[in-house]
Order: structure tokens, then C-alpha cells, then sequence
């Protein structure tokens, strides 16, 4: 649990990285994901070289499957920015643990109890409530069915990305599987990038930095932390606490952005921890932590 919370508040700095970043919303997935990809392969190959070799086939098709899902978040949840509003593209995103729950039970026989489907209601409507505060930064006056589309696509994908990872991570090792994922995630953004018309190189040396930066942070401490959690923990419990990250971003914008959230985003931030702390509660006491 200690490490759950610490991978999300290090996903929280995702958000102030890209608003720092001037580049391309897709290079700067594309460079993040390349270079995480970049610091966690040297480890799993002088660690467990062997390991990949007794990979079974199927584990290693969904580890795939996993990192394309991934990159289709990605793309997608960004792509939507520029079609509907903040408010809406983030409230439909955070509907992810739904998908988490529904997935976890049909997929993977983890029991989602009535006390469980409360507190992922009452986290997804403090995200909402959060969503409310940004509506007037919206990019687009008018929702558009496309751009909720994109949102909704962006969180089924990021739910079979959580569902995937709780699965494999039970026999596959946390460095092997992430390099897979990270590598088959950097190659879909990569050919996305190119169909896009973006230029791969050309961007100063503080792009280059907060690239590196978008690495470290929420992808080494962020993702690759969340992946060694999913070992341990159920996927619901993972699914609802990466809620905080929302609520992470918002402290860190008013500390190193100065920007002071509203009281409409203050409440739907202190609901959304109250319902992360219900659902990890509710499943430790039914005896929902499996390990670690």
C-alpha cells in the first residue's frame, strides 16, 4: 500500500511535466515511454536473461497486448483534449476502475463486493467533481461525441492495460514484463508519431530533459512501481487508488505552478481520497491484499 501511494504521487508529475513540455503531446508519450523502456531493459537483461526465454507464448502475446493498450490511452486520452472538454475527458478516463472491476470479475475471478462497487462510485464522482472545477479551461466550448469517444476508448484501454499487468505479474518477473509492455507501448507511439508528421529530433535541450524527467518519474516510480503493486494487490484496489493521481497533480500545480484550485476541486479531491480510502479498507478487511 506504501508503494501504491508513492506510484501515484510520482504519476502525479506527469501532469506538470507535459504542461511544462512545448512538444507534440505524442513525442513527449513516445520519448517517456522510450526512455523508462531504456533505464528498465539493462535490468532484466543482466538479471533475467534466462527468464525471457521460458516466457510462454501466451504471456508474452498479452505483456503486448498490454503495452499497445497502453499507447492507445495515451493517444487517445490527449487526442480527446482537442475535441471535447477537460471536464468531460477526464470524468469519462476516471470511469477506468469500472472497467477495472468488471474486467477483474469476469476475467481474472476476483470477487467485486457491494462495499467495493460503493467506493469506486464515490472516487469516480469526486474525479468528476474535480472535472467540474477545470470546465472553464476547456480547449472546445461543446462536447463532441467523437472526442467523448477517444475519452471513453482511453479508459477501457488503460483497464485492460491494469487487467493484463494483474494477471501476467503472477508468473511473469516485474523487469522482464515491463520491458516487453514498455517496448511494444514505445513502438506503437513511435509508428503514431511518424503518421502524425512529427519531427522526432528537433527540440532544445529542456525538452530532451523533461523527457528524461517524464521517464524517471512517471514511468520508472509511476508505472513500473504500479506494475511490482499489481503482484500484491487486487486490480480494483490499484485501479481506484490511481484516482490520486488527479488529486496529486492539483498539489503539486498549486505548489510549482502557483495555481490555486477552486473549492469546487479542493472537495472533489478530498471525496476521491475518501473513496480510495473506503475500497482499499473494504478489501484488505475481506482479505483482498493477496501478498507483499
Amino acid at each position: 500500500m506504501v508503494a501504491l501511494g508513492f506510484a501515484v504521487f510520482a504519476a502525479s508529475t506527469s501532469a506538470i511535466l507535459v504542461r511544462w513540455s512545448q512538444a507534440p503531446s505524442s513525442v513527449a508519450a513516445f520519448y517517456r515511454v522510450l526512455f523508462t523502456t531504456a533505464l528498465v531493459a539493462p535490468v532484466a537483461l543482466l538479471r533475467h536473461r534466462q527468464e525471457f526465454s521460458r516466457l510462454r507464448r501466451r504471456d508474452l502475446f498479452w505483456a503486448v497486448v498490454a503495452g499497445v493498450a497502453l499507447a492507445v490511452h495515451f493517444a487517445a486520452w490527449f487526442e480527446s483534449l482537442d475535441f471535447t472538454s477537460v471536464a468531460a475527458s477526464v470524468t469519462i478516463v476516471q470511469t477506468q476502475p469500472l472497467f477495472v472491476a468488471l474486467g477483474a470479475a469476469l476475467v481474472l475471478r476476483e470477487r467485486i463486493t457491494r462495499a467495493t462497487v460503493v467506493g469506486i462510485v464515490v472516487a469516480i464522482a469526486g474525479a468528476a467533481l474535480m472535472s467540474l472545477g477545470e470546465a472553464g479551461e476547456a480547449p472546445v466550448a461543446d462536447a463532441t461525441v467523437y472526442g467523448n469517444a477517444l475519452a471513453l476508448l482511453g479508459a477501457i484501454t488503460v483497464a485492460g492495460y491494469v487487467i493484463a499487468g494483474r494477471s501476467i505479474r503472477q508468473r511473469v518477473s516485474l523487469f522482464p514484463y515491463v520491458t516487453v509492455v514498455y517496448t511494444a507501448c514505445a513502438l506503437t507511439l513511435c509508428l503514431l508519431v511518424g503518421v502524425q508528421g512529427h519531427d522526432f529530433v528537433a527540440y532544445p535541450a529542456r525538452e530532451w530533459l523533461l523527457f528524461l524527467a517524464m521517464a524517471v518519474g512517471p514511468g520508472v516510480f509511476g508505472h513500473t512501481v504500479i506494475n511490482w503493486v499489481l503482484e500484491h494487490l487486487e486490480s480494483v484496489v490499484v485501479s481506484v487508488a490511481w484516482l490520486g493521481e488527479p488529486v496529486g497533480a492539483t498539489v503539486l500545480a498549486f505548489v510549482l505552478l502557483t495555481e490555486v484550485p477552486d473549492l469546487v476541486t479542493v472537495v472533489g479531491g478530498l471525496v476521491v481520497l475518501g473513496g480510495i480510502y473506503w475500497t482499499t479498507l473494504e478489501r484488505h478487511e475481506k482479505g483482498g491484499n493477496t501478498g507483499g
